[in-house]
């Protein structure tokens, strides 16, 4: 017996609750980029008209704590009610409904005015105002909850101004750590050639200015592995200008991984710490820069041959201890951690006598990361 097949029908994705509830929740999805930028007039402009569409309402404006920022819809001419009204609801904390009196316009749908605060650590920073024809509880309730809403865009908001300002204080302290001492030895070891080899001089003093330029730069948290590289080989340069033949680099770089980008100055201090330890109280020391593709990853080896370091140390650098010699590698670690997640920290392999070995890895591509 042959069954026979019902022909496929299109039928509805979900219900009107479903599909309302996916209108909502785009809605707010337009409103969320700008919002996250703060609370600003340029923010409000471009976030109000989807929350008017949120709370179904005429008009709606947006303020800060002294006067409008925005309005959209109809009653402008109600503005300057509305911003009288502002401060109680920035004073008491609590939603407040009040009658828009005194207007001529017989058409007018705003009759009514619902402001509710907006909060930032349970500090008002603001109001969303709903303007109506009428006040119901309804209203209230969707006003509350769309207020609260945007409190939350406007508090990741100040976490992202307050991470950029950590991440800024972080890269501070790696500039503030570049050692004087490397910076007067490798002007003196320009110095001794300006007799002897000005060419050479010459050339270490333009590797010397570039390098000093790529490590205070002012702008980026990103960068890409080629040009932290680049600025690493100035740095060996110069170090290789100062110990000679003491120091012997070998760098092997897959060109694949070249574009990928990483964290500003988040291999210089790992090459920094590697030439530092591995040269400390040996005649000569031998240092390895591996970068390689591995699948959706790139893979950066810093490795030498040195005095090592007692394992306790290690965990206790890459904890954030600052009295410890291990310069930058806590720092490190974190900024690779927040801006990749805890799976793309440091590994350090390392023991007294055994010289050290620091992997990096870094995703390929990750969202939000940009150089």
């Amino acid at each position: 017996m042959r069954a026979r097949l019902r022909p496929w029908r299109r039928t509805h994705l979900g219900s009107e609750v479903d599909r309302a509830t996916y209108r909502a929740l785009h809605t707010a999805s337009l409103a969320a980029p700008a919002l996250r930028e703060g609370l600003t007039t340029s923010s409000a402009e471009r976030s109000l008209r989807h929350l008017r569409t949120l709370l179904g309402t005429p008009a709606a404006a947006l303020t800060d704590t002294a006067s409008i920022l925005a309005w959209d819809g109809r009653g402008q001419h109600h503005r300057e009610q509305v911003d009288d009204l502002i401060g109680r609801a920035v004073e008491t904390g609590e939603t407040t409904v009040s009658s828009l009196d005194d207007c001529d316009d017989a058409g007018c749908p705003c009759r009514h005015a619902l402001i509710s605060p907006l909060f930032v650590d349970d500090v008002v920073v603001g109001a969303l105002a709903a303007c109506a024809p009428y006040q119901s509880g309804g209203l209230v309730r969707a006003a509350d909850e769309v207020a609260t809403w945007v409190s939350g865009q406007l508090e990741l908001a100040q976490l992202d101004v307050s991470r950029t300002r950590l991440i800024e204080a972080e890269v501070r302290a790696l500039r503030a750590q570049i050692s004087p001492h490397f910076i007067y030895n490798s002007l003196s070891a320009i110095a001794s050639f300006v007799r002897t080899d000005p060419d050479r001089a010459r050339m270490l003093l333009l590797e010397f200015a570039d390098f000093t330029r790529y490590s205070f730069r002012r702008h980026g948290e990103y960068t890409t592995l080629a040009e932290e590289l680049r600025s690493i080989e100035r740095y060996l340069l110069l170090e290789q200008a100062r110990f000679g033949d003491r120091l012997e680099v070998t760098l092997r770089v897959a060109p694949e991984v070249l574009p990928v980008v990483v964290p500003f100055l988040c291999i210089q201090p790992l090459v920094e710490n590697a030439v530092r330890h591995g040269l400390q109280g040996q005649e000569s020391g031998r240092l390895t820069i591996v970068a390689r593709d591995l699948d959706q990853d790139c893979v950066i080896e810093v490795e030498d041959d040195g005095v090592g370091e007692d394992p306790e140390r290690v965990r206790r650098a890459l904890a954030g201890d600052a009295d410890l010699d291990s310069v930058g590698l806590g720092n490190v670690d974190a900024r690779l951690r927040n801006a990749f997640s805890d799976d793309y920290g440091l590994v350090v392999e390392t023991a007294p006598g055994a010289g050290t070995k620091v992997t990096v890895r870094v995703p390929k591509f990750a969202p939000g990361v940009h150089a």
